[in-house]
């Protein structure tokens, strides 16, 4: 979750590391922290709440040091406040740490450190690393020895940077299911969290692996893993410059990111159809296909958005190509001994590629023998990277913390996928045909959705204050109301529930009143008259009807309060298109509230901890 970033080289460290804390706040912006040697003592700062205070507190710092270590921080032991902000140190103040995860193991180190004398300022898990560094310093180990014999203390995750006064031109940092990268620039290196605080100085990245440690001086490295067993890496190549994370004109990363759509959904289709066969072509599935076309069960699991999207991939997979799925919680699935057989596909679904449960169930997968595959974003991810085989959302950097085009690229990738599939199976070339120019439409229908702006802004502010919201949806439709539920709680505060629309009157409808909004996605589908007969009901009682509904509907203009047109396309397509106005909406309504849509409190980009 927290954001790391370390340097070494010939430059002044302080600007480097704040330009990459920026970069990285997505990543938890609860208290950020700074330290760099400077004539033999470590020097550290830090803030609560924002980087801009840690900048104004540097501001008139003159430091001179070419090594040094951030973070920026989303809490997980301890509040938010300077004592728990990292980077932290021992009690000599000659070793400091920045660390990202959860030392599951701490409070028993901690008690037996605070036996051996250790003086513990915070009360956090993180700063027993510093102190057991420091311990195996004193014992007369190097750096990379201490950090390496931290790692066999400690059970948990970890990304963590580690500088000692001891060692002025070394650095060393470490991994355990928390995602760490180094860029490799000219006599200098980069440590990160991720690629964006790179990719302005360096394309060539290291990843690292879980227990595994690199040693980094300003000309040259040595990775190790725990067992001290040297490792030789391929250096890779980011794909995406430094326009990809930078605003381009709009005043929030989410709304840039509603208005890439169009190029994401393209990206995501782009050589991916075989028109001769009428079907799709994924080239990172291409070694597992007959293991694919024998699949008896696909099992897809994912946390958060991925699992709306999930929701949807189900009922594709089931109608496009005929063969079971089922939907389980990452976080759920990893820990109640799932029923997987070797004919299973597992299919995992992330953004980042480092969500900790769904690395897990990951795992779990693989242990039992199944199929595994992914659906993410992140080139070189470790999911990416552990799994059987995988595809691409090719979607850019998404710095939003509420997933929008994300969630559009996993749609579009999952129905490529189902029909890749079913054209395995009993799918017709015209079917396939037919299917493969509805995927292609989707850019310009979404560029046609764009014009209902001014309708959108207008429901935003009648509803700026409202306390609940309900989101309803049937078949296809109802996983998108759970995600237009989840995009108006994310960001805007305001309670909000998503369901099957005729569950409604199994609870909900005890809600309802004049001032309840009620968002039905009601477009034309062959359950079309079925939810009309739920706004009736949600009318019967004075609420206020939201319609995402399909141009060309005039019915519906009778029924509901406000009309939101998308253009007409298939219906497993629908949740595509019908998910925008509804991004929109939350977007709206949290600017209107003063809300920061970027930054939510309490929530970050990557979920990369339990």
């Amino acid at each position: 979750m927290c954001g790391i970033v370390g340097y070494i080289g010939k430059k002044n460290s302080k600007c480097l590391l704040m330009e990459g804390l920026k970069r990285l706040e997505y990543r938890g912006y609860d208290s950020s922290g700074i330290a760099m040697l400077n004539d033999g003592h470590i020097i550290c700062c830090k803030a609560v709440g924002k980087i801009s205070n840690l900048e104004s507190k540097l501001q008139n710092a003159d430091f001179d040091s070419n090594i040094g270590i951030a973070h920026t921080r989303w809490a997980t032991h301890g509040e938010p406040n300077e004592v728990n902000a990292h980077p932290h140190t021992d009690s000599k103040n000659q070793v400091a740490v920045v660390h990202n995860g959860i030392i599951e193991n701490y409070a028993e180190l901690k008690k037996d450190l605070q036996k051996k004398g250790c003086v513990f300022k915070s009360a956090t898990d993180s700063e027993v690393l510093a102190h057991l560094i420091a311990m195996f310093i004193d014992e007369g180990c190097g750096l990379e020895e201490a950090v390496r014999r931290t790692m066999e203390q400690i059970e948990g995750t970890y990304g963590m940077a580690v500088i000692c006064v001891k060692y002025p031109n070394k650095m060393v940092a470490a991994r355990n299911g928390s995602p760490l990268i180094v860029g490799l620039g000219d006599d200098e290196f980069i440590v990160a969290s991720d690629a964006s605080a790179v990719v302005e100085h360096t394309r060539q990245i290291i990843y690292l692996n879980d227990h595994e440690l690199i040693t980094l001086n300003s000309q040259d490295y040595i990775i190790k893993t725990i067992q001290d067993i040297h490792v030789h890496k391929s250096v890779d190549n980011i794909d995406w410059d430094l326009g990809k994370i930078e605003k381009a004109g709009y005043p929030h990363f989410m709304l840039k990111e509603i208005f890439e759509q169009p190029e994401s959904i393209h990206n995501a289709m782009r050589g991916r159809f075989d028109d001769e066969e009428c079907t799709a072509h994924l080239g990172g599935l291409q070694k597992v296909k007959d293991r694919l076309r024998k699949t008896k069960r696909i099992i897809i699991s994912a946390c958060g958005t991925s699992w709306h999207s999930a929701l949807i991939g189900e009922y594709l997979f089931e109608d496009l190509a005929q063969i079971p799925t089922e939907v389980e919680y990452a976080s759920e699935f990893r820990y109640r001994n799932p029923i997987i057989y070797e004919d299973d596909t597992v299919l995992l679904i992330t953004q980042s590629g480092e969500t900790a449960d769904t690395l897990a169930a990951l795992r779990e997968a693989k242990r039992k023998g199944a199929l595994t595959l992914a659906i993410c974003n992140v080139v070189g991810s470790t999911i990416a990277r552990e799994s059987d085989a995988g595809v691409y959302l090719h979607a850019g950097p998404e710095i939003g913390v509420a997933s929008t085009k994300a969630f559009t690229s996993q749609l579009t990738v999952l129905s490529l996928a189902a029909l890749m599939l079913g054209r395995m199976h009993n799918m017709s070339p015209v079917q396939g045909e037919r299917i493969i120019t509805a995927l292609r439409n989707l850019p310009f229908q979404i560029e046609q959705i764009f014009k209902a702006d001014k309708i959108i802004k207008e429901i935003a502010e009648r509803f700026t204050y409202a306390q609940n919201f309900l989101y309803l949806g049937r078949g296809y439709n109802f996983p998108a109301a759970l995600e237009g539920a989840l995009k108006l709680k994310e960001i805007s505060y305001i309670h909000a529930e998503g369901y099957p629309a005729a569950e409604m009157k199994h609870g909900p409808i005890a809600l309802i009143n004049e001032s309840m909004p009620v968002v039905f996605i009601a477009t034309q589908d062959a359950i079309y008259d079925k939810v009309i007969s739920n706004i009736e009901e949600v009318k019967a009682r004075k609420g206020y009807v939201i319609a995402i509904a399909t141009e060309g509907d005039e019915k519906i203009s009778q029924k509901a309060d406000k009309v939101i047109y998308i253009p007409d396309t298939l219906p497993f397509l629908v949740p595509i298109l019908s998910v925008i106005p509804l991004q929109l909406l939350a977007y709206y309504i949290a600017i209107l509230k003063g809300c920061n849509v970027d930054q939510p409190r309490n929530l970050a980009k990557s979920v990369t901890v339990e």
